[in-house]
């Protein structure tokens, strides 16, 4: 394969993965970053939705098993999302350390629970027809579940983008970090909002684990994996910022991609050398917000 293109295909899948690491790093920067929660089990929500992509379309998903897989995991998220903050709520004004023991200890019974329904192999799957084959494009060929993968994650990064920083919902995402009290006495409940921001990050990390099955496969430790990768975007993009952490995402998913293509042994060393090189720069991430949403 001409050097050419084997550098732009390394561009593109960094950029597949760059926005799926985005989707789901998106919801751990607005339970972190505005809620205040640090939510450990965001890893196992990802890994949940690459199982139920396995499990309701089995190894070649049609086009109804992966209808069928989208309303699964997304009633599944908002499920798991709403029992996070009623489990963490009592903890919302504690220290991190015990947020971070509580909702780890639900990562390890998830991928326990998991492990035990599906079994320690690899339960790979593959794309509906259409999807499986590749796309030639100027005489190079590129799988079609990556072109579409781009697609739909960049319609999924530019909607949750719009309704975090455009919409009166993110504004009152970002009013109920500020001054709860405030939001009270105007007929909402802080407890609801906090909901509804668990809700929506929970629904985005299974949403990015359905998404992302093809490609990394449903697997015991992909959780700690897929975890590890969205703390990094999310410290490096900033907490509470989604600007940020797409930013962030991009430059990761680049790095990660272009790496394992040209310098495959030294990969995680330019990866975690550009989280230190950012974080020399700007300690505090790219985009972090200050108490009451202000940059």
């Amino acid at each position: 394969m001409p050097t050419t293109q084997i550098a732009v295909t390394a561009m593109v899948n960094g950029l597949a993965i760059g926005l799926l690491l985005f989707i789901t790093a998106a919801g751990l920067s607005l339970i972190f970053g505005m809620m205040d929660v640090l939510n450990l089990a965001h890893g196992a929500l990802f890994l949940t939705g690459a199982y139920l992509a396995w499990w309701i379309g089995g190894e070649q998903q049609t086009w109804p098993s992966l209808a069928r897989a989208v309303v699964a995991v997304v009633v599944l998220g908002a499920a798991a999302g709403g029992l996070l903050s009623l489990l963490t709520a009592p903890l919302s004004r504690r220290s991190h350390l015990e947020q971070a023991l509580l909702t780890l200890g639900i990562a390890l019974v998830a991928a326990d629970v998991l492990s035990a329904l599906f079994g320690d192999d690899v339960r790979a799957t593959e794309p509906p027809a259409g999807l499986d084959g590749t796309v030639t494009i100027a005489g190079w060929s590129y799988p079609s579940y990556r072109l579409a993968l781009v697609g739909v994650a960049a319609l999924l990064a530019a909607a949750v983008y719009w309704t975090v920083e455009r919409t009166s919902l993110g504004a009152l995402f970002r009013a109920t970090v500020s001054d709860r009290d405030m939001v009270a006495t105007v007929g909402v409940d802080p407890r609801l909002v906090r909901g509804g921001v668990f809700v929506l990050g929970s629904v985005l990390a299974t949403l990015a684990g359905l998404l992302g099955a093809p490609i990394y496969h449903a697997r015991p430790g992909l959780d700690t994996t897929i975890l590890v990768l969205a703390l990094v975007v999310v410290v490096v993009g900033g907490l509470g910022s989604i600007r940020g952490p797409l930013i962030a995402a991009l430059l990761f998913g680049q790095v990660e991609s272009v790496g394992r293509a040209v310098l495959p042994g030294l990969a995680s060393f330019l990866l975690f050398g550009t989280l230190a090189a950012v974080l020399v720069v700007r300690p505090r991430g790219l985009f972090t917000l200050a108490p009451g949403g202000r940059r």
